[in-house]
């Protein structure tokens, strides 16, 4: 099995009134250097083995068509080696 993460964020111009309400709550909680915060939704799947190339497209197929919804948010695939670090990533324009 080969794992693979989709990492969905609003995209930069869309408001995001949950990241604002957690940026304004961390200075009250003594966390005065958050400057801004964004906040967004993370997939752990698992894929039976197959190319790296192969995981990533069929993530990214994913995501356009049911984790992300593209017209207000990114995402970015990253594929994970056997031991847990990225293989490669890729993000959607």
């Amino acid at each position: 099995m080969a794992r693979v993460l989709v990492d969905v964020m609003l995209k930069p111009e869309i408001l995001d009134p949950q990241g604002q309400a957690v940026q304004r709550a961390l200075p009250r909680m003594g966390f005065d250097s958050v400057t801004n915060v964004r906040q967004g939704k993370r997939f752990e799947l698992e894929l039976e083995d197959a190319d790296p190339a192969t995981l990533k497209a069929t993530a990214a197929a994913m995501a356009e068509k049911l984790l992300a919804n593209t017209v207000i948010e990114d995402f970015e695939v990253t594929v994970l080696t056997a031991g847990g670090a990225p293989a490669d990533t890729a993000e959607n324009a």
